[in-house]
């Protein structure tokens, strides 16, 4: 099972949590320097090694290479700096947090005065995506892949990386399915890991022996996607773990959901994210230059 461990997590909060997620058997942890939480989940990880209970190849973590680090010179140095605060030698994943780069500012998500659209920086991913090729290389992580990167930015990718992403790490859920998305990934043995698996509040389904966010975890396994439910509150880390052990039919889960293409025009892409701004939506008509991130 997967926890993911975000920025609203409250400081305190987070080492209680991976505790208590790796006790009832979760293997997979999503982090990342913008969460500003690495040090609390490093001092969990230490805590259960010490005690004999977790070996490392038991793990797979995950963190990510924020925006304002996206030049090649500030690669490394950033994956190090979380490597060291989730006391670490290795990483499993280490992921691109998103296709566009901020200048290496004060501010982690730097805006214009115009318009508080966030400000990009000159550096591509595609460079960026070559110095992390280079982790890869020295044996400091074992995968490197991307998040919120849609159809044309992995196209472009593709066509010019040494090391194919692992893993693509998006907006999923009941309606927002992506299946363009889904279907490319599947098609180039690109893993897409969801987050926000949840969307909005969920109402009680009418199979009353499950949980409402459990089915909605199950909708993403049996589509083929790793989930990432976030959550701090150990009861419900324990209930989402147990979702591994649900046996169902797609048939009886699935019936009750809208697709997201029949609420989505066409004009809004394939994410939420339509902001112009944050470069992950390209229109028709947007230059190769947008498509850099």
């Amino acid at each position: 099972m997967r926890l993911l461990l975000s920025l609203q997590s409250p400081p305190g909060a987070v080492q209680e949590a991976v505790e208590v997620a790796l006790d009832a058997g979760y293997q997979h942890v999503d982090c990342a320097y913008f969460y500003q939480n690495e040090a609390e989940i490093g001092a969990a990880f230490q805590k259960k090694f010490g005690e004999g209970r977790l070996k490392r190849d038991e793990l797979y973590v995950v963190s990510k290479l924020w925006n304002s680090f996206h030049a090649p010179q500030d690669v490394k140095p950033a994956f190090l700096k979380s490597l060291m605060m989730l006391n670490l030698d290795y990483l499993d994943l280490y992921l691109m947090h998103s296709p566009m780069g901020f200048p290496e500012v004060s501010s982690p998500t730097p805006c214009s005065k115009q318009d508080q659209s966030p400000t990009k920086s000159s550096s591509t991913s595609l460079f960026s995506w070559q110095t992390m090729e280079k982790l890869v290389d020295e044996g400091l992580v074992k995968s490197v892949g991307v998040s919120n990167f849609n159809v044309s930015q992995l196209e472009r990718l593709l066509s010019v990386c040494r090391i194919k992403p692992a893993a693509n790490q998006v907006e999923l859920h009941p309606y927002l399915t992506q299946p363009q998305l889904v279907e490319y990934c599947k098609s180039k043995g690109i893993v897409l890991i969801a987050y926000s698996p949840f969307g909005c509040p969920p109402r009680v389904l009418a199979h009353q022996l499950l949980l409402s966010l459990q089915v909605l975890i199950r909708f993403h396994i049996q589509r083929g996607i790793a989930t990432i439910p976030k959550s701090i509150t150990p009861a419900r880390i324990v209930e989402n773990a147990e979702v591994t052990g649900m046996a169902s039919k797609p048939g009886a889960l699935f019936r009750s959901w809208r697709m997201a293409e029949v609420l989505l025009s066409p004009e809004q892409g394939e994410t939420l994210h339509t902001s112009d701004g944050w470069g992950l939506v390209p229109k028709p008509s947007c230059t190769q230059q947008d498509l850099n991130g």
